[in-house]
Formats: structure tokens, sequence, C-alpha cells
């Protein structure tokens, strides 16, 4: 007699045929096949709405302002042409009015935000150079080269860095847009080279970075590959601060005359109003555009920033998720209710 055994998750049907009975809680291969196949991806929107409205915010008032400074110089006349309709308020010649000797403003403020860009990005790039250098590397290699690395920051650290940016300053002669920004960044890479440090001796006692040392990688591999990535979070925040003292630090010299000769920026234009005491004669025109634009492109930095942080910071993440998850619960409850009472 054959030995048949009977599978219990096998039925039989009228025809005396095995017929197959998924289990419980689990879905045959084709039904989920079926599923994705006819799972509507996600949208445009779908992925705006997933963002942080911090970070939409804040990149769209960069976005404006950006292009602002890059289209707006080619649009407008030559700011340096001057007239003889001194303080003019705005009108539809001229959207911003005139300075004092009759010099378009929205002229100037549009290669003014070029300007002041410009120095925030080149500041922002060489400040995260130069804390990459002494905070990854320098605390990686350890020994000696961390210990000077790390004194040396500390020295900068104490440092005021107004005064000492006032001092280099009124020491350089012919200061241009990129004399200023390697000024700037001189000043503003100790911080971010002590956040860099304290994260990276971290990350080199981790399992995968002590398998790629005793796998006879080099140390340039190892850093560029194991740490760097896992730093990316913490880099892009530190340019952010980067640029945002930058572009303040700018303003800043500009207005105390010690800016840079030749060019416009957002602190020039400062300058040159109180110069032209534009606030004794009430030429509001003249010195609010750029003060504006300090305060909306910082305020949007900031923004960036804050959603950088609950990326990096566990804490800000977890509180995050815990608020999309009692909004959802939220929904969720009220679509329930108003399907009941329908």
């Amino acid at each position: 007699m054959t030995d048949r055994r009977i599978d219990p998750l096998a039925g039989v049907d009228g025809s005396g045929a095995s017929m197959t009975v998924p289990r419980r809680g689990v879905e045959p291969a084709t039904s989920n096949l079926a599923t994705q196949s006819g799972r509507r991806p996600r949208g445009l929107r779908e992925r705006v709405r997933g963002l942080s409205p911090k970070l939409v915010i804040g990149l769209a008032l960069i976005l404006v302002i950006v292009l602002f400074g890059v289209i707006g110089p080619y649009l407008v006349g030559n700011p340096l042409a001057i007239r003889d309709i001194g303080r003019t308020p705005p009108s539809g010649e001229f959207p911003l009015g005139t300075t004092q000797t009759g010099q378009d403003v929205l002229a100037q403020l549009a290669h003014a935000t070029r300007g002041s860009l410009l120095i925030g990005l080149v500041v922002g790039v060489l400040a995260l150079l130069l804390s990459v250098l002494f905070g990854v590397i320098g605390s990686y290699i350890g020994g000696w080269l961390d210990e000077s690395f790390s004194l040396f920051t500390n020295v900068m650290l104490v440092i005021p860095g107004l005064p000492l940016v006032i001092v280099i300053s009124s020491y350089v002669a012919e200061k241009n847009i990129w004399v200023l920004a390697v000024v700037l960044a001189i000043t503003s890479w100790a911080a971010s080279a002590r956040v860099l440090r304290s994260v990276t001796l971290s990350l080199r006692n981790r399992d995968y970075v002590a398998a790629a040392r005793v796998a006879g990688e080099k140390s340039w591999r190892i850093i560029g590959v194991e740490i760097l990535p896992n730093l990316v979070p913490v880099l892009a925040a530190q340019f952010v601060l980067a640029v945002i003292a930058a572009i303040l630090g700018e303003a800043g010299l500009s207005y105390l005359g010690l800016g840079a000769s030749g060019t416009f920026t957002w602190g020039t234009m400062l300058f040159q109003a109180q110069n032209g005491f534009a606030l004794t004669l009430g030429a509001w025109w003249w010195f609010i555009p750029p003060g504006v634009l300090i305060a909306v492109l910082g305020g949007a930095l900031s923004l960036v920033n804050f959603a950088i942080d609950e990326v990096v910071d566990p804490k800000l993440r977890t509180a995050k998720l815990h608020k999309d998850k009692k909004r959802i619960k939220r929904r969720l409850g009220g679509t329930a209710e108003g399907g009941v009472i329908a």
C-alpha cells in the first residue's frame, strides 16, 4: 500500500485533487506581485509632504535670493551710474529709489547680493576644509599630531573673532572679496574643528574602521571611505553655520569701513547709507533692502540648519517621529469616526 503523507495545509476539492490553502496572515506571492505592480507610485506632492517644513521653507528662500544674485545683475543697469536725482523715493523708473548721488539702489542690491553670496560660499568652503584638516585628520591619526592640532584649535577658540578680524583687516592694504574671505575663514573654523574631532574620535573606534585598518587599508582611504561619509550631516550643518557667520561678519566689517574695496556687498551698501545720512534724512529705501536680505538669508540658513539637526540629533529625530505618529493617529481617528457617522 502506498504511503501518502497528507499536508495539513492542503485541502481536497470535489474531484479529489489537492487544493492549496494559504496560511493565515500570509499572502500568496502572486498577490504580492499584483499588489506591487498595481501600487500607485509616490508623486511629487507626496514626496514634498515627507520633507521637513523647515527645510522646504529655508531652501525656497535661499533659492530666491540666489537667483536674484545670479540673474539680477544682468537685468539691471550700471550700479555706479551717477544721476542728478539724489535720494529719490521708489518710483516706476527706480523701484527701490536712488542714493545720495542718484545711483540705482536696485542695481546696487543685485550686485551686492552676488558679492555677499560669493563671500559666504568661499568662507564656508575654506572653513570646512580647515576644520576637516584639524578636526578629522588629526583626530584619526592621533599622537603628537592630534595633540598639536588640538592645542592650536583651542588657542584659536579663546581668541575673540571680531577683534582679530578687525586687526587683520586693518593691516591689509588692498582688500578684495578673496582677501576678505580668507580673513574671515581664518577666524571661523575652530569651533567646527572641535565638533568634528569629537565625532571622529567616536567613529575611529567602530568595528568597520578597525576591520579596514586590519585589512591593510591606507589611512587616507579609511578617512575618505569609512569616516567622511558618516560625517556628511555634521559637515553640512557646520558649512551652513560658517556661511551665516561669514555673511554677518562681512556686513559688520564693511559697516565699520574695513570691507572689500571696489565691489558691492550688503555691508558696503549699509556703510554707504550710513555715510550718506540715510537714517537721519529718512531715506529708508537705501538701508532697509540690504538689511532685510541679510535677515531673510540668515533665517533661511538657520531653518536649514535646524532641519539638519533633526537628522543628526537622535533626540530631535525621535521627537519628530512621535509628532508624526500622533498626527497620523489623529487623522486615522477622524477618518474612522467620519466613516461610522456616515
